[in-house]
């Protein structure tokens, strides 16, 4: 493998990284060589990807960890340290989507808008706080956070998620040029509706066809179709690249 895109002994910090696409991001930067660190609301689904890669010799830790709580995220940074010695990757992967209805803007309760806000936007917020000493000390790091391709749609229907995921766009840049001067380079990729296992139970099967029919690589989306572009972003390779937007989502959405 190119070196620039080796990441064997990297610590990455996977958010979400117990269940659906965060379990792939695992899973995959484990196979990679990484050190993987999954940190997931689910403590159980998390330790149980972690023991499972470990019973295949990579170096893991499972976490319970919310990160809209700054004590959590900051025992999240600790743990990641202490097990490992430093902290290399951060994916912002958690967010809140798939258990909100689809309903019109009017119909969203405040208490349920703040709590997307608190994980998609605050949550975000306070895991890059949580590493950045770590990744200031080091002299480098990476940072990818994950939003979606919605924004370029302005789907409808869950005018908290979108909004959220174009906050996370002007999160990225604002904080590339806050913090680019110290190595450390901070990106977005925009994955299109993606068919994992919290995917596939929010969504009709109706709805993922409409989904497929209006991409120009008309199949479903899966979470490998996103470790590519994840990987690079993680890498030597992407080390000139900071406060952009990848867009992964078979050609729905072009910019």
């Amino acid at each position: 493998m190119n070196e620039r895109f080796d990441l064997t002994g990297r610590t990455v910090i996977i958010t979400g990284g117990g269940k659906g696409i965060g379990k792939v991001y695992s899973q995959e930067f484990a196979k990679a060589g990484a050190r993987v660190v999954a940190a997931d609301i689910d403590g159980a689904a998390a330790k149980s990807v972690a023991e499972a890669l470990a019973a295949q010799s990579f170096e893991t830790v499972g976490l319970a960890t919310d990160i809209a709580s700054e004590e959590s995220t900051k025992a999240m940074a600790q743990t990641a340290l202490e097990r490992f010695g430093a902290i290399d990757v951060l994916i912002n992967n958690a967010s809140l989507m798939s258990v909100l209805p689809r309903r019109s803007w009017l119909e969203i309760p405040v208490d349920e808008w703040d709590r997307v806000m608190a994980v998609n936007l605050r949550g975000m917020f306070l895991s890059c706080r949580a590493v950045f000493p770590a990744m200031k000390a080091q002299g480098r790091g990476k940072i990818v956070n994950i939003s979606s391709s919605r924004v370029w749609e302005g789907t409808p229907n869950r005018l908290h998620y979108t909004t959220s995921k174009a906050g996370v766009i002007g999160f990225t840049r604002a904080l590339a040029r806050e913090i680019g001067e110290l190595g450390i380079t901070v990106n977005a990729v925009t994955p299109g509706v993606t068919q994992s296992e919290t995917q596939v139970q929010s969504s009709s099967a109706n709805y993922l066809a409409t989904r497929v029919a209006g991409r120009a690589i008309e199949r479903v989306q899966v979470p490998d179709d996103l470790v590519g572009a994840v990987m690079f972003l993680s890498s030597a390779a992407s080390d000139f690249m900071t406060g952009q937007t990848v867009n992964v989502d078979g050609g729905r959405a072009m910019h």
